[in-house]
C-alpha cells in the first residue's frame, strides 16, 4: 500500500510514502531506455560522525558498504554489475548517504534488488574495512600537500570549530585508525532504515511501475522500534580569525570565509546568485576586476555550498608570492563592495541567466534528475522546490541583493597559505 502526498503534473513528477516510511520520488522520462536511481540516507553523511573522533566514519561506510553482503562476496557484486555494463556505487556527503545506480531499463529491476541487499544486509569484512581506512589516509595524505586543500581546511577549522563542517569527509590522520568494523556495524543498524530513506527513480519507467517495483524490493523492510537518534550539534559562536600557513609554493592561496545560512534560509537563494556573479566564469566580477585588468590570479572563483545548518560563503584566488597581500585587499574590496555599490540592472539581469541557465545544464540526464529530485526531498525542500528555484531568482531585485550582502558580509576570515604570509 502507497499514499500518494505530491505530485507536479508539468514536471511528470510523482511522490508517495510508502507504509514503512519510504519517500519514493519517480520521474518518467521515455526518451532513452536508460533509468537510474538516486537512494538517499537523509540522517546520514558527515553531519552525522557526531563527534570528531568519529570524523571519516560515514565516508568509510560508502567505501566498505558494497564490499560484501551476507550473501555475496565483494567479486560477486562486482561481476553482477560490470556484466550488465551498469553504473553503480555509494558515497558519503555533508548532508546525506547516496547510493547511485544506473542501468539500461531491462536491468533495472535486478540492480535495484542488488542495492536493497546491499544497503540491509552489508557484511563489512575486515579486511576490506582496513584496506579502505589505508585508502583514506593516503588520500588525505595526498590532499594535504595541495596549498588551497591547506587554506580550506584551516577556514573550515576557523568557522566551524567542533561542528562536523569543519572536517573532512574522508576524515583525519587521527581519526581513521579508530574507526573499525564494529562502528561500522552500529551506524548501519542506526541509520540504514527505511523511514530514513528517499529513493529518487528516473527513466523509462511509468510511476505505477516504480512504485510496484519499489514495493516488492523494500516492502517488507520493517522500522525500528528504536528511533533515529536525535542530532545534537555545537553552536557556532566563533569571532572571524586570520589563519595563515608557510609553505613552499610557486603561488599563495589567499581566502576570504564569511559564515553564511543553511539551505532553508529566505536568503539562500540571494546568496547563491551572488557566488555566481562573484566568482563564477570569466565574465564573474572576480575574474574580470582581479584577473583580467589587474593581473592578480592565477585561478580566482567564489563558492557556496548548500547546506542544512550554517555554511559558508568562499573567495579564493591564487596568486603571486609577491602579491600575497594585495590579493587579499583586492578580494575585500570586490567582496564589500557589493554592501557600499548597488549593481545594475544589467549585472543582476547576466548573473540571473547565467545562474538559471547552468541550473537547466545541470537536469540534462536521468541521473541528474533524479539527483537534484532525490536531493531535494532528503533536504526537507520537496519536489516543488525546482520551480521554486527558478521562480524564486527571477523574483530577486537590485535592494534584495544589497540588502543581504550587507547582512552577511562583514569581518571575513582569512586564511593564507604561500611563502609570505
Amino acid at each position: 500500500m502507497q499514499t500518494k502526498t505530491d505530485k507536479q503534473e508539468h514536471q511528470n513528477i510523482d511522490r508517495l510514502v510508502l507504509d514503512n516510511g519510504i519517500t519514493l520520488i519517480s520521474v518518467e522520462n521515455q526518451t532513452a531506455d536508460i533509468i537510474a536511481s538516486q537512494i538517499f540516507l537523509k540522517n546520514a553523511g558527515a553531519r552525522w560522525d557526531l563527534t570528531q573522533t568519529e570524523a571519516g566514519l560515514s565516508h568509510l561506510v560508502a567505501a566498505v558498504i558494497t564490499k560484501g553482503t551476507q550473501n555475496l562476496s565483494s567479486v560477486e557484486i562486482a561481476e553482477r554489475v560490470e556484466s550488465i555494463g551498469a553504473s553503480f556505487g555509494a558515497s558519503a556527503a555533508a548532508d546525506y548517504f547516496l547510493m547511485s545506480i544506473k542501468t539500461i531499463s531491462a536491468d533495472f529491476a535486478e540492480l535495484l534488488k542488488l542495492g536493497a541487499e546491499i544497503l540491509r544486509s552489508p557484511s563489512f569484512p575486515e579486511a576490506e574495512v582496513e584496506l579502505e581506512k589505508q585508502l583514506a589516509l593516503q588520500n588525505i595524505r595526498s590532499q594535504l600537500e595541495i596549498p588551497f586543500n591547506i587554506a580550506f581546511k584551516q577556514l573550515r577549522q576557523a568557522i566551524y570549530q567542533d561542528h562536523p563542517y569543519g572536517v573532512s569527509i574522508l576524515g583525519t590522520p587521527e581519526t581513521v585508525p579508530s574507526l573499525n568494523r564494529d562502528r561500522l556495524t552500529q551506524y548501519h543498524q542506526t541509520y540504514f532504515r527505511p523511514d530514513n530513506l528517499v529513493i529518487s527513480i528516473c527513466g523509462r519507467i511509468t510511476h505505477q511501475d516504480a512504485a510496484s517495483l519499489v514495493n516488492e524490493v523494500f516492502g517488507d523492510w520493517q522500522v525500528p522500534e528504536t528511533p533515529i537518534p536525535t542530532l545534537k550539534l555545537p553552536q557556532l559562536n566563533s569571532q572571524p580569525r586570520d589563519v595563515r600557513t608557510h609553505q613552499e609554493t610557486e603561488q599563495s592561496i589567499v581566502m576570504l570565509g564569511y559564515l553564511a545560512p543553511e539551505v532553508t534560509s529566505r536568503d539562500y537563494l540571494v546568496l547563491k546568485l551572488l557566488s555566481t556573479y562573484l566568482g563564477n566564469g570569466l565574465s564573474s566580477r572576480l575574474f574580470v576586476e582581479l584577473r583580467e585588468k589587474r593581473g592578480l590570479a592565477y585561478e580566482i572563483s567564489a563558492f557556496y555550498p548548500t547546506r542544512l545548518d550554517s555554511s559558508c560563503f568562499v573567495t579564493y584566488m591564487g596568486t603571486a608570492p609577491e602579491n600575497t597581500a594585495i590579493a587579499l585587499e583586492g578580494l575585500r574590496t570586490e567582496v564589500e563592495r557589493l554592501c557600499l555599490v548597488e549593481l545594475t540592472p544589467e549585472e543582476l539581469l547576466t548573473a540571473k541567466n547565467k545562474l538559471l541557465g547552468q541550473y537547466a545544464l545541470g537536469k540534462q540526464t536521468n541521473a541528474d534528475l533524479a539527483q537534484v529530485f532525490g536531493w531535494y526531498e532528503s533536504l526537507g525542500l520537496g519536489i516543488k522546490f525546482d520551480s521554486q528555484f527558478q521562480e524564486s531568482i527571477a523574483e530577486i531585485t537590485l535592494d534584495m541583493v544589497q540588502t543581504v550582502a550587507s547582512k552577511y558580509f562583514l569581518e571575513p576570515y582569512i586564511s593564507i597559505v604561500g611563502t609570505r604570509v
